[in-house]
């Protein structure tokens, strides 16, 4: 398969666009997520721990429930890439360890694996995430008090 310029320009940029997505929340810089999305884009993270909503909502969202983690750390991989014209759709395996505080209140190292689907859209400033759903596939060493989120 020969890709165009502009495909591969486009898929450069979607790819930057999964990595600072990631970097965001794991640096817990909410506010840079803004040039991530689109204005009405709609994040639901439901099948992983109950929560869909917009920006705003997601941005609190995460605020509130990564606060008290003091590691994470996503890693995205294995890109599938569909691009029709302004549209793309995106399917990345993504592997997300994480710190959080076990049932005895010591740090314990937690595994997530997941799929994250995503339709992005070329917007003037360059593309912009329009949608983005977590799709579970395992987690690991999950403490009791978390388990009771996540199931």
């Amino acid at each position: 398969m020969t890709l165009s310029m502009q495909e591969m320009s486009d898929r450069f940029e979607i790819q930057d666009l999964l990595v600072g997505y990631c970097y965001a929340v794991d640096d817990k810089d909410f506010d840079a997520l803004d040039a991530c999305f689109t204005d009405d884009a709609v994040i639901d993270y439901s099948e992983m721990v109950g929560f869909k909503g917009n920006l705003a909502q997601t941005k609190e969202f995460l605020r509130a429930s990564l606060g008290p983690i003091p590691m994470a750390q996503h890693a995205v991989h294995t890109t599938q890439y569909k691009i029709a014209g302004d549209t793309a759709e995106t399917r990345t395996v993504c592997f997300n360890p994480m710190v959080v505080p076990g049932d005895d209140g010591a740090p314990q190292t937690i595994f997530f694996g997941l799929w994250y689907i995503h339709t992005f859209r070329r917007t003037q400033a360059g593309w912009r995430i329009a949608s983005l759903y977590e799709r579970k596939a395992f987690n690991h060493n999950l403490p009791e008090h978390i388990k009771a989120m996540v199931a």
